[in-house]
């Protein structure tokens, strides 16, 4: 082995849960981030010793964090889970990083009325504050029982955890020398007016944390500039952006795809900022689309479009996704373009999110609402508009997407948003992608697919109408490109650029 990797994040690589009769079932953790860190370091195979440090999520993985041993994932890496009190996760977690830091950075908040930063809200800053420190003490503990620290490298993952690179610095002192640190950000980052809403101590302090990192990544060059920007306008850091592509770095019509952004010079330290954006694992997601549990799926959606055009979505109830707008804009194309109806169908398909979170449940009531206002103004005996399901079902989600003729992505912001990448790569006979342009994905899709300002809601319907008129032959080619692009940066090379980075 050559060198030993420690992962942190909030959410690990797998997760428990209480059967019937009181036994515990493991099942691979969800979502991007975990799809694509665990993906990456499957690939890494024997060539270095990896243990994964997240956070005990339900009572079941609390059993399991109590345990000798602890358990490993579908992969077989450690994992190491942390008991952290109720109370403190609950407050770090709920109160901090989703209902403060994941708005901030999304640009999500109504300012009307929020955000409001008050007494309750410094205690749940400080349960944000022990939180990393909990992760950070498991970090120090694992690299001191790294015999060659030179070997080491550490990658803590996304908001949950800004404050962890300083936090983990502080506890290595002489030894962060030989330990490379780095911190990724899955989500977008928030320009210095706005990110200014946060109270200046806390957001100088998220700051800070995040530049205890030899290197900070992120998956857009917009969202490192912003970064940077940030560190500028509220540390008075040193910055020095990149203006020269590196030698093979792969660029788009946006601008830089991957490669350095620039440095962070701070309290005397260097922080590297990259751009790496994150693809996908195109042979395997085609594998995993060829089984029966997909295949009947598809048969079932066949069966329920019939010989009518396809638009399909996937995403989580998640306000970013920007579910509703979308909607709108389907509604609009039936009401302003009537040819189309009774010849398209629009599969919704959304993963429930964060229903222990007010907003979160109000919003799906709201796309449940829609999605019934649609169905009762426009379906006749024979044609359903919109089929609209909200629960977690992966296999279907994978069929949908290899039969739409159209692909429509539309997040408020996304840091990233792999479904844009896997559709066209499970795409049978191609499928056109209206993408919105606040989607990190933008960055390397653009040229292949049909930008939208995610706001314009009659830009939006025009750009479906677009999509359904669309050629066979434009369809198709636009859909090898895009798929051609998503495969470029698979996990395994997202990873590892990141790790030869830190080795540099």
């Amino acid at each position: 082995m050559n060198q030993r990797v420690l992962v942190a994040s909030n959410r690990g690589p797998i997760s428990y849960q209480f059967g019937a009769d009181g036994s515990l079932t493991g099942r691979r953790g969800g979502g991007g981030m975990i799809a694509g860190v665990t993906d990456g370091l499957a690939a890494l195979g024997d060539e270095a010793s990896v243990t994964w440090i997240c956070a005990a999520l339900s009572d079941a993985d609390r059993v399991i964090a109590r345990r000798e041993g602890g358990p490993r994932d579908e992969d077989g890496i450690p994992v190491r889970m942390l008991d952290i009190p109720p109370d403190v996760f609950g407050r770090a977690y709920n109160n901090v990083a989703n209902s403060a830091l994941w708005f901030l950075l999304h640009q999500l908040f109504a300012t009307p009325d929020q955000p409001q930063f008050g007494a309750g809200f410094r205690r749940d800053w400080d349960a944000y504050v022990a939180y990393n420190e909990m992760f950070a003490d498991a970090l120090f503990q694992e690299a001191g029982a790294q015999e060659a620290a030179g070997d080491l490298r550490i990658l803590v993952q996304d908001y949950h955890l800004c404050l962890v690179p300083r936090l983990l610095r502080d506890r290595l002192g002489g030894a962060a020398q030989n330990a490379g640190v780095g911190y990724f950000c899955h989500t977008p980052w928030a320009p210095p007016d706005y990110y200014r809403m946060l109270p200046a101590d806390i957001a100088r302090a998220l700051l800070d944390g995040i530049l205890g990192a030899d290197q900070a990544g992120f998956h857009a060059a917009r969202w490192a500039t912003a970064f940077m920007d940030c560190c500028a306008e509220l540390l008075g850091a040193d910055i020095e952006k990149a203006h020269n592509e590196r030698p093979g770095a792969r660029l788009a019509a946006a601008g830089r795809v991957s490669g350095p952004a620039g440095r962070v010079t701070y309290r005397g330290h260097v922080t590297e900022v990259a751009v790496h954006p994150l693809g996908v694992d195109a042979p395997a997601l085609r594998e995993r689309a060829r089984a029966g549990d997909v295949r009947a799926h598809a048969g079932v959606l066949r069966q329920a479009a019939g010989d009518r055009k396809l638009i399909v979505r996937v995403d989580r109830t998640e306000l970013s996704k920007n579910i509703v707008r979308g909607l709108a804009a389907y509604r609009e194309l039936l009401a302003t373009r009537p040819q189309w109806r009774g010849r398209v169908v629009h599969l919704a398909f959304a993963y429930p999110s964060r229903s222990e979170l007010t907003e979160y449940r109000v919003y799906t009531e709201r796309v449940r609402q829609l999605a019934l206002e649609i169905s009762g103004e426009f379906s006749t005996p024979d044609w359903n508009p919109l089929i609209l399901e909200v629960k977690d079902d992966y296999p279907r989600s994978l069929a949908a997407c290899a039969l739409a003729d159209v692909l429509l992505v539309n997040p408020i912001r996304d840091g990233m948003n792999l479904v844009a990448q896997e559709g066209p790569v499970l795409s049978e006979r191609g499928c056109a992608l209206v993408l919105s342009r606040e989607a990190g994905a933008a960055a390397t899709l653009a040229a292949d697919a049909l930008l939208v300002n995610p706001f314009d809601i009659t830009e939006t319907a025009e750009a479906l109408h677009q999509a359904l008129v669309m050629s066979d032959e434009e369809r198709q080619r636009r859909s090898a490109a895009l798929a051609a692009t998503a495969a470029a940066d698979p996990p395994a090379r997202w990873l590892g650029d990141q790790l030869a980075s830190l080795a540099r």
